[in-house]
């Protein structure tokens, strides 16, 4: 029972995973990817900082032990000398003091050297692990520029997506049936062309009336009788008319159809 709640909550937390990764804006998916990316990079930064600090500090203790045993060795080289001037000098107390004194600085220096040799130890590993840290931090720096500049990509490969994918709309909604109330562009198209075709024919009957030959010959006489007052006007200047037969009215195309 227990492994079949465990294979139906697995199999629950995949389908709502895909549901959310269908559902869920790319741009603020890959902000989020860019987010974690940085803040992983900030922590290497973090890590690497404390791994050269601790090398940088064996360094500085390293450096000190050198000085303190550099020292410790002349203070018992000093410390033999003046025994020894002690003794030769017949002076058997400082000479006891002095060889005193140069043992124990001697037994510090034993000291200080194993101190010596440890931190070197410490500083060649410390010095190795800074160098891992230094290139594990320039690598990932490198990996993290990469991603940022594949993030400008894939911003304008999604814009240029979205913006194409409203042209797909757009064109389809010219082609199809956007609603109960809104006609497509075909259907429009076929409305308008009815209309004009009807409109054709109206004119092309209108143009075969009985009206419109009388519309005719109303303006064919009008023609006459603008000839003719021009004719009055040339006579009155003085000017001779091209002919003097007088304009004869041309039958219209009822009139020769009856004829």
């Amino acid at each position: 029972m227990l492994k079949l709640m465990r294979k139906w909550w697995r199999y629950l937390t995949a389908s709502m995973t895909g549901k959310f990764n269908e559902r869920a804006d790319p741009k603020v998916q890959l902000e989020q990817a860019i987010a974690d990316a940085q803040e992983q990079h900030r922590r290497l930064v973090e890590q690497a900082a404390n791994v050269i600090a601790n090398q940088k500090q064996t360094e500085m203790r390293l450096n000190r032990s050198m000085e303190e045993l550099e020292k410790l060795n002349g203070l018992a080289r000093q410390a033999v000398r003046m025994a020894d001037d002690a003794t030769r000098a017949g002076d058997a107390k400082k000479a006891t003091e002095f060889t005193q004194s140069a043992e124990a600085f001697a037994n510090r220096l034993i000291a200080v050297e194993k101190d010596v040799e440890g931190l070197k130890t410490m500083h060649l590993q410390a010095t190795q692990a800074a160098g891992q840290a230094k290139a594990a931090v320039q690598q990932n720096s490198t990996q993290l520029q990469s991603k940022l500049a594949e993030r400008q990509k894939l911003l304008s490969q999604l814009d240029q997506a979205k913006m194409q994918e409203q042209v797909n709309a757009a064109m389809t909604s010219l082609n199809q049936q956007v609603g109960q109330d809104v006609p497509t562009l075909d259907e429009v198209r076929q409305k308008i062309e009815t209309r004009y075709a009807k409109a054709l024919g109206s004119a092309e009957l209108a143009g075969q009336s009985v009206e419109s030959r009388m519309l005719e010959v109303e303006q064919a006489q009008m023609n006459v009788e603008a000839q003719a007052r021009l004719a009055s006007i040339k006579e009155q200047l003085g000017i001779a008319p091209a002919a003097t037969e007088a304009p004869s009215v041309e039958p219209g195309p009822a009139a020769q159809a009856e004829a």
